[in-house]
């Protein structure tokens, strides 16, 4: 952890909401006027898509395992957080997804990475999202250099109901091969995604309010409107809880260290208890 250059993480699965959450942090840097270096976890992949598709060919890591240890540069990514907290800069790269305009017309190819570079410099803090922000390993303790580290986890049902839908409907997968990947996905995910959420600081975990008992039938997400919000804190002391019951309409208490929201005040939780937190977190900068 670093006062100088302070690292925020948020960690979660594939098709957990670990993307819309950073959406809500760029509102809050960008309300803020803070300049946050913003990394994805896609980019501490070992493997290309192509080469991905290879190894599931071979049997290996199972089909698109990103979850998988040794289908990561945890090395990089832990070295990354080391740097920046030391120093303020770090090495990253980024993986070129389909809908990356940018980096296309830059000429670089869907399903790759670009070269490795260094961060840009005078950033107020690192902000990462992806697999691994909270990963402990023999060899590896990414979370000790983190400030802040969030964890966004629905209930499995409802997160493979979003993989499925998500997968099939926006970048063309067929359902049977999403279902296959979940399946070989599911030892990693057990040993190393979900110990990570006992590490976090908050889980926002969100909770539908109709039936998934079968998530490979159904056909549509849960809306905002049908899911609830559950916001656990753990080892993050000072929290007003008087005060967010009060701004969230048809909040509630359910233990002395959760509080849960509407689907539809996500946003809304989220910011009135982050933004403390970064406002914090440059204040200790600027005296450090």
């Amino acid at each position: 952890m670093s006062k100088r250059y302070p690292i925020i993480a948020v960690t979660g699965s594939s098709g957990a909401g670990t993307t819309t959450t950073g959406t809500v942090f760029g509102k809050i840097f960008a309300g803020e006027n803070l300049r946050a270096a913003m990394v994805s976890g896609d980019s501490f992949h070992r493997y290309t898509r192509a080469q991905m598709t290879r190894l599931a060919a071979k049997g290996q890591y199972g089909e698109r395992n990103h979850f998988s240890m040794t289908a990561n540069h945890i090395d990089k990514l832990e070295a990354l957080f080391q740097d920046y907290g030391s120093t303020g800069t770090g090495q990253f790269r980024e993986y070129v997804h389909d809908d990356d305009l940018a980096l296309i017309r830059a000429g670089h190819t869907p399903g790759d990475f670009t070269p490795w570079r260094s961060l840009p410099t005078e950033t107020d803090l690192l902000f990462y999202e992806g697999l691994h922000g909270g990963v402990v390993t023999e060899q590896f303790d990414v979370p000790r250099h983190v400030d802040l580290l969030i964890g966004v986890t629905p209930i499995v049902n409802l997160e493979w109901i979003q993989k499925i839908y998500r997968d099939t409907n926006s970048r063309g997968y067929r359902e049977e091969a999403v279902v296959q990947t979940i399946i070989n996905r599911m030892d990693d995910y057990v040993r190393d995604i979900v110990p990570q959420f006992s590490r976090t600081h908050i889980n926002f975990q969100r909770v539908p309010l109709v039936d998934t008992s079968n998530p490979f039938t159904v056909r549509d997400v849960p809306t905002d409107d049908e899911s609830m919000i559950v916001i656990h804190f753990q080892d993050y002391p000072g929290v007003d809880f008087p005060r967010l019951i009060q701004m969230i309409p048809q909040s509630f208490m359910s233990r002395h260290d959760t509080i849960v929201v509407p689907g539809t005040k996500f946003p809304l939780a989220m910011d009135l208890i982050v933004r403390p937190a970064v406002l914090e977190m440059m204040q200790r900068k600027r005296y450090a």
